[in-house]
């Protein structure tokens, strides 16, 4: 049975995610969202297939890939002005009730601009999708360890919660936004091209003194990964640019002195998690 229409816009990325794509779109419509914008980041026409039975979602085709970021942006500008923003990769299945226990939460809590779901693996274990800001120790630390030593302290604190349950930033891969609030900030940033773009708009949240949250009453699965397969060599080089970027970006103080060091570090990271990626 659908909720009941919630006063939601969706827009999702798609970038030849195939049958996933049609099994995110049903699960907006079970949660009751019915304006959903689609944005085609693949060739042009490999979108369509997937939307047979999806007559009244709307498709934008920018004929090339824009990124993530840029994407949801032109899908947002396509969408029909509602309250809330839902932010969608097109591999995310969301669980029955979920969109309405986000909208709740933002609803019962105005200081709040942006709330994510838990996010599950199709296996039904966590992924690590609510986190904190990594400071310059931190950042250094995950980076220079996580390739050869996935489950480190330095990774485990990263892709954490605060002690007290609060985060800094959520996972771009499915969240809730206010509407009025992504538009103040201007969306997201469209330097960032993949990666990193999601860590970046909750910065800018904040920074406007907003705050973000997480609701572990709300869940989604995520394939996770399924459009990057088909570069993944392209999707590495991008997700170290996009730290970088992040570093130089928000940077401060004594952390901007030694942001050249950082550049350094994750120059080294690439050119580990290359030397180390399983030949294809």
């Amino acid at each position: 049975m659908n909720d009941v229409a919630l006063d939601v816009s969706a827009v999702v990325v798609d970038y030849h995610a195939g049958d996933a794509l049609t099994g995110c779109l049903a699960s907006l419509r079970t949660n009751g969202v019915t304006d959903i914008v689609v944005v085609e980041n693949g060739e042009r026409g490999s979108t369509p297939p997937a939307l047979v039975g999806h007559d009244d979602v709307v498709l934008v085709e920018p004929g090339l890939n824009l990124g993530y970021g840029r994407g949801v942006n032109r899908g947002a500008a396509a969408a029909t002005y509602r309250r809330y923003l839902l932010v969608s990769n097109p591999d995310v299945v969301i669980h029955p009730g979920a969109v309405s226990a986000l909208t709740a939460f933002l609803d019962t809590h105005p200081n709040v601009a942006v709330v994510g779901p838990q996010i599950q693996r199709p296996d039904g274990s966590i992924y690590p999708s609510q986190r904190v800001f990594p400071n310059f120790w931190l950042a250094g630390a995950h980076a220079l360890l996580a390739p050869l030593w996935a489950n480190n302290p330095a990774t485990r604190a990263y892709r954490s919660a605060r002690a007290d349950g609060t985060v800094d930033w959520v996972s771009g891969a499915c969240f809730l936004i206010r509407r009025d609030v992504f538009e103040s900030i201007g969306g997201f940033d469209e330097r960032y091209f993949m990666f990193a773009e999601d860590m970046a708009l909750c910065w800018q949240v904040r920074e406007h003194g907003h705050v973000v949250a997480a609701v572990h009453d709300a869940a989604v699965t995520h394939i996770e990964g399924l459009s990057r397969q088909r570069d993944s060599r392209a999707m590495i080089i991008a997700h170290h640019a996009s730290a970088l970027r992040f570093e130089w970006q928000t940077a401060s103080g004594l952390r901007r002195l030694l942001a050249p060091l950082a550049t350094l570090v994750l120059g080294l990271r690439l050119g580990l998690v290359l030397l180390t990626r399983p030949k294809s």
